[in-house]
């Protein structure tokens, strides 16, 4: 088990974020997404990806980068609730290490602790019922683990590009 290294949050905190942002919750079965507007006011959420293989989501990934004109990608990191990494934060790492690699945009990882919770609460209260809530809440997920990605820049972690 790994905890955040303060270099790495102070070094997220050198770069200019720019947007729109593509934010991915990444779940086992789907990748739940969501997107900012250019100016980092407005969150929208968009179709959650099913999860196949890497260069399947590699490429649904590239085609939403595509059509939102993506400048930046935030993934959720799944911490444990004592803020260490756990199984589920070292596989949402690597895979940030891949994408980080084959983009060409910066890549963030977001702590993203209890959001699937805040955002089921969010679609309850919208009215949504529980079958619509299993549909939607990868994706909600993904645009509350935007919101504090812009609202709470200290727990973000910049993805250094791995030199090949």
């Amino acid at each position: 088990m790994t905890t955040l290294f303060s270099e790495e949050r102070a070094a997220s905190h050198d770069r200019e974020i720019v947007g729109p942002i593509l934010s991915l919750d990444l779940g086992t079965r789907r990748v739940g997404a969501a997107v900012s507007d250019p100016t980092l006011i407005a969150i929208t959420r968009i179709e959650a990806i099913i999860r196949s293989n890497w260069k399947q989501l590699l490429l649904d990934v590239s085609e939403l980068i595509r059509r939102f004109d993506a400048k930046t990608m935030v993934i959720g990191f799944p911490l444990n609730l004592d803020g260490n990494e756990g199984d589920a934060a070292s596989a949402a790492r690597a895979v940030a290490v891949k994408f980080a690699r084959s983009l060409n945009l910066p890549v963030y990882l977001q702590d993203e602790r209890l959001t699937s919770r805040e955002a089921e609460e969010r679609l309850r209260a919208d009215g949504y019922s529980s079958k619509e809530i299993a549909a939607h809440v990868d994706s909600e997920s993904a645009a509350v683990i935007l919101r504090d990605f812009l609202v709470d820049g200290q727990h973000r972690i910049l993805i250094q590009r791995p030199l090949e």
